[in-house]
């Protein structure tokens, strides 16, 4: 143990990945409670706002705002000034303007409640102040008006929660699948192998689309139809370890002693085999998180008001002429996932190979 992780740490680009995936991890758990939107919170003013520093509204659309919601008011808006994080501007109207009418000012989101400074002709004018609320989006938002980068986030928990979930569910599976066809051999080996075989032969989207008819689509429903398959690769290697296993010195010798072939598997076998284990397992989360994103992408995976990385850029892509930071935010949160969960991997094969051990 002591060797592997000391291969680990001389592998730059693999303790960079490990940094990566921990950061995303981190910013994915935490990071909506920091970035002051809630992930469903529509702001109907601000649709499609482009990445950026500066607040919302900008100067430039203040103006244009107050005189649409002016017209709702049946009123119309002049004099506006804007000072200090709020805004003067007077309404003038044929009829007595009526003071509720101001309503429309706080439930804009771009503007808190007003206060009446001056009431002239007969109520028919009225000087009127409000603060303007200062609205970040650093990634902007999307095309309802959601802040993209809270949903980012909150998408990449589904993402990774699919991920570790199916590949858990695939490890358990596959491991005991093929440790046991694999040592139990002659016909049960034959029938075992047959079955994945013929799973194998099934397609996947098919699969899944069957799924559909009978259930709902959702998160259960992805981790149901991806574990349901991704653990026959796992099977398949695991059975190619224990038949050499079973032929070792070791495993002879526990037998001779009078071992059951659970104690066997459980003491001898699945230790051996988990080496290799372990890295198909790392390589397997970007494959589930992939195949999770296709899903999405087709509008068989999570569905709304839930979202994942895949359901971000099916709808980024939709947009991608008009708003291109909707497609570019969750792909970079994706991309940088797979690539170090991959380069990980990589490393983490290296490390647990002894021919690689130093002479």
């Amino acid at each position: 143990m002591t060797r592997f992780v000391r291969r680990l740490a001389r592998n730059r680009p693999a303790l960079l990945a490990l940094g990566v995936l921990l950061a995303i991890a981190f910013a994915c758990c935490i990071g909506p409670a920091f970035t002051g939107h809630a992930p469903e919170r529509i702001y109907p003013d601000l649709i499609a706002v482009p990445p950026g520093l500066a607040p919302h509204p900008r100067p430039d659309t203040v103006v244009p705002a107050l005189e649409s919601l002016a017209f709702r008011m049946r009123a119309t808006a002049t004099e506006v000034a804007v000072r200090d994080g709020h805004v003067r501007f007077a309404l003038t109207a044929p009829n007595p303007i009526d003071p509720r009418a101001l309503t429309y000012l706080p439930r804009s989101d771009l503007f808190g409640p007003a206060t009446i400074l001056a009431r002239e002709a007969d109520g028919r004018r009225l000087v009127v102040t409000a603060p303007v609320l200062a609205r970040r989006f650093l990634l902007g938002t999307d095309g309802l008006g959601r802040d993209l980068l809270t949903r980012t986030l909150v998408a990449g928990r589904v993402s990774l929660l699919i991920g570790l979930v199916a590949t858990a569910v695939a490890l358990v599976i596959g491991l005991t699948y093929g440790a046991v066809a694999g040592y139990a051999g002659g016909r049960i080996d034959a029938v075992m192998m047959r079955i994945v075989d013929g799973l194998y032969a099934l397609p996947f989207v098919f699969f899944v689309i069957m799924l559909l008819v009978f259930f709902d689509a959702g998160l259960g429903l992805i981790l149901v139809a991806i574990g349901a398959v991704e653990w026959l690769d796992m099977a398949r290697m695991v059975r190619a370890q224990t038949l050499s296993l079973r032929r070792r010195d070791f495993v002879r010798a526990a037998e001779a002693l009078g071992l059951s072939a659970a104690a066997i598997l459980r003491r001898h076998i699945v230790p051996n085999t988990l080496g290799p284990v372990a890295v198909a397992a790392t390589l397997l989360v970007p494959r589930v998180i992939l195949l999770e994103s296709f899903l999405s992408f087709l509008g068989l995976g999570i569905q709304e008001p839930e979202t994942s990385w895949g359901a971000l850029i099916a709808e980024g892509a939709r947009t991608i002429e008009s708003a291109p930071w909707m497609l570019a935010v969750p792909a970079a949160f994706l991309v940088a996932t797979l690539l170090a969960l991959n380069i990980l991997g990589d490393a983490l094969g290296r490390a647990l190979d002894p021919r690689n051990a130093p002479r």
